[in-house]
C-alpha cells in the first residue's frame, strides 16, 4: 500500500496515461509503431502536395536522421534546421542499434523516460518551494510534453534536461547545470532561452565567473555544431522553423496580428473562432501576465533566478514568428518554456491563484487527439 502511494504521483500518472494513449494509437494502426512517427509521402516519397502528397509531421524528420544520417538530408524540409536537433535522433539510433524497425520504439522509450524524469524533477522543485507537487501536471499533462511523446518529438528530452539544469542551478552546481543545458540545446535550440535567462541573472548578481562558465559550456558546443552544419550542409540550422516558416518578428505580437492580416478574408471567421480563443487563453494572457509580474518583481527588488526565467521566456513570446503562432500544435510546443517559468515563479512567490490557473494548460493535451490522429 505504501509503495502504491509513492507511485501515485504526477510523474507516474502522466507516464502511465501517456503509455496507454500511445499503445491505443499503435493498436488502432494494426500494431505498427510507425504511427507515432507520422510520416508523410511528401518527404518520404517526394510526392508534391499538388499531387496529393501528405505532409506528415515533424517526428518523421527525427526518424529519417536516426535511420541513416548520411542520406537523411534528401528527406528533410530544411536539413540544417532539422539536423541541429541532433541529440534525440542520435540517441534513438544508438538505442535501436541502427535497426530502422526499432527506432519508433526507441523514441517512445526515450520520451517516456524523459516525461517521467522531467515531471519528477519538477515535483522536487515544487516541494522545495513549499507547494503541492501536483502542479507538475501543468507540465507533464500538456500538449508540448505529453503530446510530443506521441509525435516522436524532442521536447520531452529537451525540457526534461532543462528542468534538470534548473535543479542543479538552484543548488549552485553551475558546472553541471551548464553541461545539462548544453545537452538540452543539442536536443532543441529554443532551450537556449534558459541559458540566456540564467546568464542575465548571474550578471545581475555580479557573478561573472559562473556567467562565463555557463556561456562557454552551454553555448560553445551548440555553436560548434552549427559550424559543422554549415560546412557539411551549406548553412547553419538557426532559424524560425522548417518549410514555409516565417522569420522572427520585430514588432511585439506582430506574429499574432498577421494571423488576421495574412489570412484570406473568407477564412478569417473560422480562424478567429478556432485559433483565437486558444491563443488568448493559453498563450497571450499567460505571456502578458508573466511580463507584468516579472517587471513588478524587479521594481520591488525581488530579482531572482525564477524572475529572470519568467521575464526572458515571456519577452521571447513577443517576437515569435507568424508561422508558429498560426499553427496550434507549433505554438503549444513553443510555450513549454513559458509554462515551466510561470510554474516556478508562482511556486517561489506562493502565488497559489496563478498555480491553480496554470492547470488550464492541461486542456491543451486534447489538441493532439483532434489535430493529429493518424
Amino acid at each position: 500500500m505504501l509503495q502504491a502511494r509513492r507511485l501515485f504521483r504526477p510523474w507516474f500518472v502522466s507516464c502511465l496515461l501517456c503509455l496507454v494513449y500511445v499503445f491505443i494509437i499503435i493498436l488502432n494502426n494494426k500494431g505498427n509503431p510507425m504511427a507515432l512517427v507520422t510520416i508523410g509521402t511528401r518527404f518520404s516519397e517526394h510526392i508534391p502536395a499538388e499531387q496529393d502528397g501528405t505532409e506528415g509531421y515533424d517526428g518523421q524528420f527525427n526518424y529519417f536522421i536516426a535511420r541513416d544520417p548520411s542520406t537523411a538530408s534528401q528527406f528533410l524540409d530544411v536539413p540544417a534546421y532539422r539536423f541541429q536537433r541532433i541529440l534525440f535522433p542520435m540517441l534513438g539510433r544508438v538505442l535501436a542499434l541502427g535497426q530502422p524497425d526499432l527506432i519508433p520504439w526507441a523514441f517512445l522509450l526515450i520520451n517516456l523516460v524523459s516525461l517521467a524524469v522531467g515531471t519528477a524533477l519538477l515535483e522536487k522543485l515544487l516541494v522545495s518551494f513549499g507547494v503541492s507537487r501536483w502542479y507538475a501536471f501543468t507540465y507533464g499533462l500538456t500538449l508540448g510534453i505529453f503530446g510530443s511523446v506521441r509525435l516522436s518529438l524532442s521536447e520531452p528530452l529537451a525540457y526534461g534536461l532543462v528542468i534538470g539544469g534548473i535543479l542543479l542551478a538552484r543548488e549552485k552546481r553551475w558546472l553541471w547545470a551548464a553541461v545539462v543545458l548544453a545537452l538540452a540545446a543539442l536536443a532543441k535550440e529554443t532551450t537556449l532561452i534558459f541559458v540566456g535567462a540564467y546568464g542575465l541573472y548571474l550578471l545581475t548578481q555580479r557573478d561573472i565567473k559562473n556567467a562565463l562558465l555557463l556561456g562557454m559550456i552551454a553555448v560553445v558546443p551548440f555553436a560548434m555544431w552549427q559550424l559543422i552544419l554549415r560546412s557539411t550542409l551549406g548553412e547553419m540550422g538557426i532559424g524560425s522553423g522548417g518549410a514555409m516558416a516565417t522569420s522572427f518578428e520585430i514588432i511585439p505580437f506582430a506574429g499574432v496580428a498577421r494571423i488576421w492580416t495574412d489570412t484570406p478574408a473568407e477564412a478569417r471567421g473560422t480562424i478567429l473562432l478556432i485559433l483565437g480563443p486558444m491563443l488568448l487563453i493559453f498563450v497571450l494572457i499567460p505571456t502578458i501576465w508573466a511580463l507584468w509580474a516579472g517587471i513588478k518583481a524587479v521594481q520591488r527588488g525581488k530579482w531572482s533566478a525564477e524572475t529572470s526565467l519568467l521575464l526572458v521566456n515571456a519577452a521571447v513570446m513577443l517576437f515569435v514568428p507568424f508561422s508558429t503562432y498560426r499553427e496550434p500544435i507549433g505554438i503549444l510546443r513553443f510555450i513549454v518554456g513559458l509554462q515551466i517559468a510561470v510554474i516556478l515563479f508562482a511556486a517561489q512567490n506562493k502565488r497559489f491563484r496563478v498555480l491553480r490557473n496554470s492547470t488550464l494548460w492541461i486542456v491543451t493535451v486534447f489538441f493532439v487527439l483532434t489535430l493529429v490522429t493518424s
